[in-house]
Formats: C-alpha cells, structure tokens, sequence
C-alpha cells in the first residue's frame, strides 16, 4: 500500500522554506488565507498536476482546511509513485488555531 507522512504545525513552522507546499483548498476557502509559500492546486485538479507534485524535489507537504482533503490528495499521489509526501495534521484550522500566520493567496 502506497504511504505519506504527517507533519504538525510546529514541525512544518521550522521546515517553511524548506519543503515545497500545495493548499488543496478551493477558491473561496484559499481567499481567506494561505500558509506562506502554498502552491494553490484544489483537490479536483491534483490527479492533473501529479508531475507538479513529483518535480518538487523535496519533501511535499499538503492541507486543506482540516486535513481530509489533504489525506485523500495524498492517498493518491503516493499511488502516483510520488514520494516524500506528507499531510499537515489538522490542515491549515490547527495551523491558525495555534497562532500561525496566514497570508493572501498569490495571484
């Protein structure tokens, strides 16, 4: 069976910069704010932008607001044979929930 990781809030605070992060939210959820750094992709558009996942040459951190999404979006990318994959633990309501920030979505 195809495995991710899972990755805290603290833990993912001190790697910011050092992992290549995807919000798997839609838009009307992102507009209220994103983890600095996110690569947008809603959930309905990562079985077509698997490549963006598996060229991110380092570890790939996903969420969404509390971290279904995110597991099933990882689910299937570890089926994809993508690697180094792991689900932010309680998505980005546990991120803001411990005092994190957020920012506006880029354009």
């Amino acid at each position: 069976m195809a495995a991710y990781g899972t990755i805290t809030a603290d833990e993912l605070k001190g790697r910011l910069g050092e992992v290549a992060l995807f919000d798997v939210r839609g838009p009307g959820e992102t507009n209220r704010g994103v983890i600095e750094g996110a690569n947008l992709v809603p959930l309905h558009m990562v079985p077509m932008s698997v490549e963006r996942f598996r060229d991110a040459g380092k570890d790939v951190v996903v969420y969404c607001h509390s971290g279904a999404r995110s597991a099933q979006a990882c689910q299937f990318l570890a089926q994809q044979g993508v690697e180094r994959i792991f689900n932010l633990e309680g998505g980005v309501m546990y991120w803001a929930g411990s005092g994190l920030p957020l920012v506006e979505p880029s354009s």
